[in-house]
């Protein structure tokens, strides 16, 4: 099994996945057990297409894959910032950054398997 823990990728989304179980566990009643736990399993299924991913020769559809994923999670974040589950602000464009910045090194990562496949 390749190792994964030393991925950048999966190290911002880690710790993304820490984060909103800590400003999940903020949220009203109402938005923690409906958009909450949606935020939670999506950050949790991140981690696992990223472990996929590193784990496979074949790796450019998962991570095609991995793109719409984190795409539809930044989709529910925001319905988050603008149904007022998020406590503060801050804490949404602090998530939205992070998003932004794993969104970043998966297209790199996309962008880097496109040319080793293209080379064989």
């Amino acid at each position: 099994m390749a190792r994964y823990e030393h991925l950048p990728i999966f190290m911002k989304a880690y710790d993304l996945t820490l984060h909103i179980e800590k400003v999940v566990a903020g949220f009203s009643r109402y938005n923690k057990y409906t958009l909450g736990s949606e935020l939670r399993d999506r950050t949790r299924k991140v981690l696992e297409m990223i472990i996929r991913g590193n784990n496979t020769n074949d790796r450019l559809q998962i991570l095609l894959d991995l793109r719409v994923e984190l795409e539809v999670f930044k989709v529910f974040t925001r319905l988050c910032h603008e149904s007022h589950a998020f406590k503060s602000r801050k804490s949404y464009f602090f998530i939205a950054e992070w998003i932004t910045d794993i969104i970043g090194q998966n297209e790199g990562w996309i962008k880097k398997t496109r040319s080793r496949k293209n080379k064989e």
